[in-house]
């Protein structure tokens, strides 16, 4: 049994007591998923017609499920990293969550990754599709006063860690945020954002906030975008065209927010070599928070953990749906046959019809 409020666009858009109305059933999903549906194809196409919710994790004593959420086939783990705790002491950590056995989940510490946060599957380059042979996860590592930030490939398998890069150039980034593979040429795009300087456990930026392209099999790295104010979410479309890019402006540092800032989803044309960005325009906006962690279904939706749940657009940036909980969603992660949903304290399963860009090549199905 799942609870879904169909929206009329049009009381909506001339009524703000209707706005709260529906707010309402937001702050009133503490301990479930809600689903809020745009349009109704965020009921037909995204949620499916056996689609389910139920609360399967809540660890008051810390904040487990909050960035990252990469489903390894090899362990059947999905991996997320914690928030931070606000103390050197107490550092960001891996939470390996057993999706085929209970949900129970486990704290972990890789050698060479300080401060864990964004992360995706990595294949080595030139895996063909189809195959899950080789699969490891790249972590973005925030860095700290110590360790610069990085990204760290690690294999759960064996738990062997190696850094594949950590500096532009011999100039040190800031505080690495997002990343992804490129499933046909194996390049990391990557965002690099000053929210471990914002949050007092990385020092001043020394260079631009900007996205990158990396090439983990020559070395080469390239800034490809220096428009966003803080990049921080990063997504390629199923189609391999676009990246998307989310400008999280409007939260910088703590307790210092700004609504006329960005809460923004931005889209690139990738440029027919595969190795540059142009064409840049603004996709979605946010109305609740910010979009954080980004993932695009099979079928081109835009996922985005934001403040109030997960938003879903389709490929023209019309807003189909919300799975909302109170607190909202900084990440969440497709797994075969669903999604986990972040919630800091709390993890939501659904079942689903829609089927995650990045999982799906990992089962032979494109």
């Amino acid at each position: 049994m799942v609870n879904i409020t169909r929206v009329n666009l049009l009381s909506l858009a001339a009524s703000i007591p209707y706005a709260t109305e529906l707010q309402a059933v937001v702050n009133g999903s503490v301990d479930h998923l809600s689903f809020i549906s745009y349009n109704e194809s965020f009921v037909t196409d995204i949620l499916g017609p056996n689609v389910s919710q139920q609360l399967v994790g809540n660890y008051q004593d810390f904040q487990p499920f909050h960035e990252a959420g990469v489903y390894n086939i090899q362990t059947g783990k999905l991996y997320a990293t914690s928030n931070w705790q606000g103390s050197l002491d107490n550092p960001i950590n891996v939470t390996a969550i057993d999706i085929h056995g209970n949900n129970s989940i486990q704290s972990l510490h890789f050698d060479k990754l300080a401060e864990a946060n964004g992360g995706s599957t990595f294949y080595p380059v030139g895996t063909p599709f189809n195959s899950s042979e080789g699969q490891q996860i790249v972590f973005c590592d925030e860095g700290d006063f110590i360790n610069p930030a990085q990204l760290v490939l690690v294999d759960p398998s064996t738990n062997q860690t190696r850094v594949l890069i950590n500096n532009f150039l011999g100039r040190n980034f800031t505080s690495i945020n997002d990343v992804k593979q490129h499933p046909i040429t194996g390049d990391l795009w990557f965002t690099d954002v000053p929210y471990g300087y914002w949050q007092y456990f990385r020092p001043a930026p020394v260079i631009k906030n900007q996205a990158y392209r990396f090439e983990p099999n020559t070395g080469v790295v390239q800034a490809v975008a220096d428009d966003a104010i803080a990049p921080n979410g990063i997504e390629i479309s199923p189609d391999f065209k676009h990246v998307y890019i989310t400008d999280t402006a409007v939260h910088t540092f703590p307790n210092k927010d700004n609504l006329t800032m960005p809460s923004t989803i931005y889209r690139y044309d990738i440029t027919p070599d595969g190795k540059r960005l142009q064409n840049k325009q603004l996709f979605a906006y946010s109305d609740i928070g910010l979009p954080d962690g980004i993932h695009c279904d099979t079928e081109g939706n835009v996922y985005a953990g934001c403040g109030d749940g997960v938003h879903v657009w389709n490929p023209e940036g019309v807003l189909l749906g919300v799975f909302a909980v109170d607190g909202g969603a900084a990440n969440f992660a497709f797994v075969p046959g669903g999604m986990y949903v972040f919630n800091e304290h709390r993890l939501f399963k659904v079942t689903l019809q829609a089927e995650g860009r990045e999982v799906k090549r990992d089962f032979g199905l494109y």
